[in-house]
């Protein structure tokens, strides 16, 4: 099988083309505009791979598009802007690759082979829940710019699905943590701060409520809807391991050989999104399950950013 990868120079991309190309003999394509979150570096373990194309290009360029989709059979698409911090300041590229690129790659997508169809989404589209947990059916409530843009993704790809009849299946997941991760986001951030001896920012009283997935784990279920999933159909992805941001963040000092000393409470993010929790029952019945735990993640993913710092040094800068 030919499979089209956006994104796949980012963050759950990557791993993903890992995860990939050890569970198959597939060939991969991979079609990354290269912002500050995606880069040669990420992929240079296996870029040199006989069955890696890498095309450095934006999903908003058609031509771009319309010529990597030739002799495709599947598409995973990962490629978006997916800050929320950063959708706040300046929410428009946002809009652009989130909503219009999906849109472009759908349109062209429509009139080639394409066998099937996965547009990787995010569980922020709910919005917030403080008891019980969202399933596949519950409305899309977004509470910031990004979890928006994502919203409007889900739906423009499932209306492709409806219109056109384009193979498209949608997962929707807790947020990820693992190797790889672009030092502006909660781990990632939090624990490069502790290893150079700094603080780190947390929100309000950190009492707002995240479950934590690995990346490998997010990575094995997007791979199972690939190729079990239904078209038409949403799959929510989740690992069960909901804690508090300052629960996280006392499990990450511990790991770090810091102590609360560390903690620098700033003022809270507009429009926080208290909990998020979603009913994972579909992809549980697809025969997929988590495989890492919580502490199990936390304490590889802080050794592997102690072990790379050639990698996450010169990206950190950047964001300062």
């Amino acid at each position: 099988m030919k499979v089209l990868i956006t994104g796949g120079a980012g963050f759950i991309g990557s791993n993903y083309v890992r995860h990939h190309l050890a569970q198959s003999d597939d060939q991969i394509t991979i079609l990354d505009a290269l912002t500050y979150a995606g880069s040669r570096d990420t992929i240079s373990d296996f870029i040199d791979n006989s069955r890696v194309k890498f095309v450095h290009g934006d999903i908003c360029d058609r031509d771009t598009v319309n010529a990597v989709l030739k002799g495709m059979d599947a598409i995973v698409h990962f490629a978006a802007e997916s800050h929320v911090d950063r959708s706040i300041a300046g929410s428009e590229r946002f809009m652009v690759t989130n909503a219009v690129g999906t849109n472009v790659l759908c349109d062209l997508a429509k009139n080639s082979e394409i066998e099937r169809f996965v547009h990787v989404s995010t569980d922020e589209v709910y919005g917030s829940r403080e008891r019980g947990s969202f399933d596949e059916n519950d409305r899309l409530e977004p509470s910031s710019p990004y979890s928006a843009s994502k919203a409007s993704s889900d739906l423009i790809a499932l209306g492709h699905h409806a219109t056109h009849g384009l193979p498209v299946s949608v997962t929707r997941s807790s947020n990820n943590y693992g190797p790889y991760q672009f030092p502006e986001k909660l781990i990632p951030l939090f624990v490069t701060n502790l290893i150079d001896g700094l603080k780190v920012p947390l929100y309000g009283e950190g009492l707002n409520v995240r479950d934590w997935i690995h990346v490998q784990d997010n990575c094995s279920a997007i791979n199972k809807v690939l190729h079990e999933g239904t078209q038409g159909e949403i799959y929510n992805i989740g690992a069960g391991n909901e804690v508090s941001n300052l629960a996280l963040t006392h499990m990450l000092i511990e790991l770090c050989q810091r102590d609360i000393s560390a903690i620098n409470p700033v003022g809270d993010r507009p429009g926080h999104d208290f909990r998020y929790s979603v009913d994972v029952s579909k992809i549980t019945n697809l025969g997929w399950k988590t495989e890492i735990d919580l502490s199990e993640g936390l304490e590889s993913t802080v050794a592997w950013y102690h072990s790379n710092e050639k990698w996450w040094r010169p990206k950190k800068a950047k964001t300062k």
